[in-house]
């Protein structure tokens, strides 16, 4: 049961940072950027929607649709921070995640 639990986490955090990255920067980021992504967004989401009254429902569906806008936040966040450089300025800085040499 709980293999089934963390392979359904895995799958929904996947989807909701790939569309999520998508809909923010144009292209994804990685397999293990999209999950993690992802899951950070269902964290988010988890929080931020309930107490702004927003409850999509429940299942499968609502939760993809629930990481994906915690996730969209979640990456609108960074690119403010990061002064629009988002993820490709960290990885050019300092060396992370696949940056080109």
């Amino acid at each position: 049961m709980a293999g089934e639990g963390l392979l359904t986490m895995l799958v929904v955090g996947f989807i909701a940072g790939w569309l999520a990255s998508h809909l923010v920067r144009g292209a994804g980021l990685g397999i293990v950027g999209d999950v993690l992504v992802g899951i950070l967004g269902a964290i988010i989401g988890g929080f931020l929607l309930p107490r702004l009254g927003i409850i999509i429902g429940y299942g499968m569906i609502a939760g993809i649709i629930n990481a994906t806008i915690g996730a969209v936040v979640l990456l609108l966040i960074i690119r403010l921070v990061s002064g629009g450089r988002g993820w490709g300025g960290w990885r050019r800085r300092w060396g992370g995640w696949g940056g080109r040499w």
